[in-house]
C-alpha cells in the first residue's frame, strides 16, 4: 500500500493521518500539503506501515519544529530517537 494522506481541521490544527508506506518520493507531495496547513500540524501515524531514512529525517525535523507525532509506531519513534543521538554525536567535537 502506497501513502494515502487524509487531512482532518479543527480549524486551529491540521491532523494528518498518514496510511501505508512512506518512502522519500512521497516526501515531495507531503511537504506541499504541510506548507498549505501550517503552523499547527500533527500526523497521526496509527496506519503507517513502512518508512525510510529520508521520512525518519523529515519527521525528526518536523517534530522539533513543533509538530506532534501522534500513535506513532515504536520502530519509527526508537529510529528517530537513534537519529537525533547520532546527529548530536556528529556534531560534538
Amino acid at each position: 500500500m502506497t501513502l494515502k494522506i487524509e487531512i482532518a481541521s479543527d480549524g486551529e490544527t491540521a491532523t494528518f493521518r498518514l496510511s501505508g508506506r512512506i518512502d522519500e518520493d512521497q516526501l515531495v507531495e507531503l511537504q506541499a500539503e504541510v506548507q498549505r496547513y501550517r503552523p499547527r500540524l500533527a500526523f497521526d501515524l496509527a496506519e503507517t506501515t513502512l518508512v525510510d531514512l529520508a521520512v525518519v529525517r523529515f519527521l525528526a525535523a518536523h517534530e522539533g519544529h513543533g509538530v506532534e507525532l501522534l500513535r506513532c509506531p515504536r520502530y519509527i519513534r526508537e529510529w528517530i530517537a537513534r537519529e537525533r543521538s547520532q546527529g548530536t554525536q556528529a556534531e560534538e567535537p
